[in-house]
């Protein structure tokens, strides 16, 4: 692919490469010509004549911001509201009630690992609350939901989504829990949006949490990982767990039950011991 006379090399390809698995643990080993596509126009709006050139400026931003926008760029953030759906109807017909007759304390712990533009994490805020209904007051459920994408990050603060999004959620929670905005755009509301709270997080980082969840969402970012990193990445999330705590992947992933400490309960739900 020519970039005003410049090519992405096989040299300028490993480097980058490389990077981004030693720091962020995304494996591109077999995706050059995604690279080459997603970051053609990026590399020319900036005014550089080379990947080289444009990866050299990201890594010695000291905010970090530019090379994360090059990983944006280079991963699918595309997400829905109740998107696979399984795991929702898991919560209330599961989870929910056998928590609710163990834990005294009512603090509930959720975290959303890779939360994308947030819609995640707000579909199960409105689940607990519709499963709680007015004793959802006496629960401290908030929900942490933790992405390396500032720009995702600023979309799911901002709240605001097409309806297309919404496709999935039921009728009535359209109303219940979004306001219409000119463009057939719709905003969270506020008591829904104060229930999540989003923070940048990198998964390859040691996890800074003092207490463990209850459930970890996980869904469709291992993807992006080779065997050892995933492996690696699941039984961090085991520890960082409340015993009989839940972990939530996609539905097109797997955990590898050789090597993991988890039980498996149904494909992509597995539960802490």
């Amino acid at each position: 692919m020519q970039l005003d006379g410049a090519h992405i090399t096989h040299k300028e390809f490993i480097t980058l490469v490389r990077y981004i698995k030693e720091n962020y643990g995304v494996n591109l080993e077999q995706k050059l010509t995604l690279v080459e596509g997603r970051l053609w126009n990026v590399i020319k709006q900036k005014g550089f004549s080379s990947l080289e050139e444009f990866f050299n400026y990201a890594i010695t931003d000291k905010s970090g911001t530019e090379i994360k926008t090059l990983l944006t760029r280079l991963t699918t953030n595309y997400t829905y509201f109740m998107r696979e759906d399984v795991h929702y109807t898991f919560l209330t017909g599961t989870f929910l009630p056998e928590l609710v007759s163990k834990l005294k304390t009512k603090d509930l712990r959720i975290w959303s690992a890779g939360s994308s533009s947030g819609e995640e994490a707000y579909t199960a805020a409105m689940v607990l609350d519709d499963y709680f209904g007015a004793a959802k007051s006496q629960w401290d459920a908030k929900i942490l939901a933790t992405d390396i994408s500032p720009q995702v990050l600023q979309m799911a603060e901002e709240a605001v989504y097409p309806e297309d999004r919404l496709k999935n959620l039921p009728a009535a929670w359209k109303t219940k829990y979004f306001t219409k905005e000119p463009g057939d755009q719709f905003r969270v509301k506020p008591e829904i949006k104060k229930e999540v709270i989003f923070r940048p997080f990198n998964l390859m980082e040691p996890f800074p949490f003092k207490k463990p969840f209850h459930v970890i969402f996980c869904r469709n970012v291992m993807i992006y990982f080779d065997k050892p990193t995933r492996d690696g990445l699941i039984e961090r999330y085991y520890d960082a767990l409340e015993p009989g705590g839940y972990l939530f992947i996609g539905l097109s992933e797997t955990v590898d039950k050789t090597v993991t400490r988890f039980e498996f309960v149904k494909p992509s739900i597995y539960r802490k011991a």
